[in-house]
């Protein structure tokens, strides 16, 4: 299996490194792992492509380049430049730090780039690691996600190959944030929404004195819905959430038609 990695956290993220590791298990040791992600950190920049100006790719091994764009630029570069003769079977962005479930799915770089892949017909998982007290401070906070994640992006694979819509299917995976033993199994689970938090912006005066806003997250440790995926996250499960690029809200065409 020919597997491409991206994230969004830049390519001397730990967990780009964990994601290597998960990609080498899946590959086999006649497969192939290539690395195209982010020269810096791309967090937030959702499904951005540098479509104004041109970017710099740097080879940093013979499968390893680091990209000043977007993760979903990387994917790009990966597919259109870098294994222009072979395309990959599968794309693979992560391992994220921090949660992408609910709302930061809107925001996330992480499933930009698994977007992208997809939009390209290319079968794609976006995986994130949540943290907090259980993990922050463990020796690899991303544990939960390197010893399951294999495991699970095989028996999520099929139905991606299977998958031959126009918008194709590609997963938002978010490990819970807990140590791998804790983990209590997968749950598939629909996007949430965390009520009363929301990404705000923080003023701060320089040393000069001039004035600067911090954009500032919200809290994260507020569960979602039953059956939704941050409410799962915190309740010790793997969230797996199908997603497609396709926006329309097609439970209010029909409702809309009388408009017309």
């Amino acid at each position: 299996m020919r597997i491409l990695i991206t994230n969004d956290d830049g390519i001397n993220a730990p967990g780009l490194a964990v994601l290597e590791r998960i990609a080498a298990e899946l590959a086999g040791p006649s497969g192939e792992v290539w690395v195209v992600a982010p020269a810096f950190e791309q967090s937030g920049v959702g499904h951005c492509i540098s479509y104004t100006h041109p970017m710099m790719v740097a080879k940093l091994g013979s499968h390893r380049f680091a990209a000043e764009g977007s993760p979903a630029d990387c994917v790009l570069v990966g597919l259109h430049d870098v294994m222009k003769d072979g395309a990959p079977d599968l794309v693979l962005s992560g391992v994220n730090r921090g949660n992408n479930s609910a709302e930061n799915a809107l925001y996330s770089g992480t499933l930009g780039g698994a977007m992208e892949a997809a939009l390209q017909g290319v079968p794609a998982i976006a995986m994130s690691q949540y943290l907090g007290p259980n993990n922050f401070n463990a020796e690899n906070p991303f544990e939960a996600a390197e010893v399951h994640g294999a495991a699970l992006v095989r028996k999520l694979l099929p139905s991606l190959q299977e998958d031959r819509a126009d918008y194709r299917l590609f997963y938002n995976v978010n490990f819970p944030p807990d140590l791998a033993a804790a983990v209590k199994g997968v749950k598939i689970c629909a996007q949430g929404f965390r009520r009363h938090t929301r990404f705000t912006v923080e003023p701060h005066l320089s040393p000069s004195g001039r004035r600067f806003l911090w954009i500032k997250g919200g809290e994260q440790h507020r569960p979602t819905e039953p059956g939704t995926d941050a409410h799962a996250n915190l309740d010790g499960y793997i969230s797996v959430t199908p997603m497609r690029a396709d926006l329309t809200d097609h439970a209010l065409l029909g409702e809309l038609s009388a408009l017309e």
